[in-house]
């Protein structure tokens, strides 16, 4: 279910891996109709399927109908993304480590887990958690 006003769009997708294809359509839509360039959208694309993603693995550890619900609005010279779901409470930002990973390490001597968090720290200008109302809220600064 999406909804649009202008260069604003809100969609719920159930938490399934199936939804990545209705989710990558609504999120090509967006950056269609707002005219954000190819590259831009790539990696809109990359930030939201993998919060999409991990909220499936790792917040509710399996396929689900619990919802999420993705929010955007492009400016002028950014997108705003929220994007919210009902796992249990995780900030993936705590415990982020304050250099970056060596990606020249091996992965048998990497930590397991935290790149997907990276890249969309990596990739988005801002980023803010919050726990409200029973939902995880991430909001994204994304530049144009």
């Amino acid at each position: 279910m999406a909804h649009s006003v202008k260069n604003s769009r809100l969609a719920m997708f159930p938490s399934r891996l199936a939804e990545l294809r209705p989710l990558s359509a609504f999120l090509t839509d967006f950056c269609d109709q707002a005219g954000i360039e190819r590259e831009r959208c790539l990696r809109l694309h990359l930030v939201v399927e993998e919060l999409f993603i991990n909220t499936i693995r790792h917040g509710h550890r399996k396929d689900c109908d619990a919802p999420v619900w993705v929010s955007l609005e492009a400016g002028p010279r950014a997108v705003q993304v929220t994007y919210e779901d009902t796992a249990p409470p995780f900030n993936p930002y705590a415990k982020l480590p304050d250099k970056p990973i060596d990606m020249t390490t091996t992965l048998e001597r990497r930590a397991i887990g935290g790149l997907g968090v990276l890249l969309t720290k990596e990739l988005a200008a801002t980023r803010d958690y919050a726990y409200v109302f029973g939902r995880n809220r991430i909001r994204l600064t994304m530049t144009r």
